[in-house]
Formats: C-alpha cells, structure tokens, sequence
C-alpha cells in the first residue's frame, strides 16, 4: 500500500502565496509522475499540474504563470507553490501519485486526503 500525506493548505487573501507538500510513503519502486488536483463545491476534480520523475511538467490553463510544481525524488515528495491566488482557486485539493509498487511493469494511482485552500477577496 501506498500513503500519500498532504500538508501546507490553509486560508490566505486575494494575491497571497501558499505552498502545498504531499510526502508519498509505502510500497514504493517508483513514481513516475506525480501531481495535485483540485475540486470545488459543486464542481468536478480537475488537474491542477504534474511533474513526471525527470522533471516534465503540465499545468491546468488557469494556473499557469502563477503556479509551479517541483518535485524531491530521495523524498519522494512533490510540491505545489502557489502565487497570486485568486478566490476562484479556492478548492480543496489533492495530492495524486501515479506509482509503480515492484520490477512488475503494472502502475497504481493513489490520492491524497485532501487539503483545503481557501483564498479571501
């Protein structure tokens, strides 16, 4: 099994910074990508941005420019800095993991808890 702990979300103002962490532990060969979604009341989980194990990105439309993920492999934990927040980023979001448990050529997807961003006009 795979855990995936989130960490960083909170409530800031209109313009303000956070940065999400979500630390992945477990049956863990590799992780050839990771990343974070988000979902609002009343909306569908969307993505937000992953990075794959070599440093690939991809970034939702909506937050490029103001987001950026990076990612630590010897920590296997990946990291969501977020910049001039709007209200509209307001969400809970998680943590997604795509993982290879063993030299078995099979992939998992894990999610994290969730964490809660909530962004203040």
């Amino acid at each position: 099994q795979v855990q995936l702990v989130e960490s960083g979300g909170g409530l800031v103002q209109s313009g303000g910074s956070l940065r999400l962490s979500c630390a992945a532990s477990g049956s863990i060969f590799s992780l050839p990508n990771m990343g974070w979604y988000r979902q609002a009341p009343g909306k569908q989980r969307e993505l937000v941005a992953t990075i794959t194990g070599s440093g690939s990105t991809d970034f939702a439309d909506s937050v490029k420019g103001r987001f950026t993920i990076d990612r630590d492999n010897a920590k296997k934990t990946v990291y969501l800095q977020m910049n001039s927040l709007e209200p509209v980023d307001t969400a809970v979001y998680y943590c997604w993991a795509l993982v290879r448990a063993s030299i078995v050529f099979r992939f998992d997807e894990y999610w994290g808890q969730g964490t809660q961003v909530t962004v203040s006009s």
